[in-house]
């Protein structure tokens, strides 16, 4: 069983402004999963934000935490399964 989700839909742009409106870096990101048990490295982070390296689900989780928010929502942000000019 795969224990992240795949991102063919790119939720990279939600979580770099996430992490932006936290005033964090990309390292200070990975610091903080990693005290809370999750391995990640700031390179693996910025491939996340990227779209080019899917997210665990305990990752987003994580997020969630330490972006302080209250809601998913802000990570699904704009996102759409249709292009608009369909």
């Amino acid at each position: 069983m795969s224990n992240g989700l795949k991102q063919d839909i790119s939720i990279g742009h939600n979580l770099r402004r996430l992490r932006k409106q936290a005033g964090l870096t990309q390292g200070q990101v990975s610091a903080k999963l990693e005290i809370m048990g999750l391995t990640m490295t700031p390179e693996i982070y910025a491939k996340i934000e990227q779209g080019k390296y899917s997210i665990k689900i305990s990752v987003l989780l994580a997020l969630k935490d330490i972006y302080h928010i209250n809601s998913f929502d802000s990570f699904f942000e704009g996102l759409s399964l249709h292009d608009d000019n369909d």
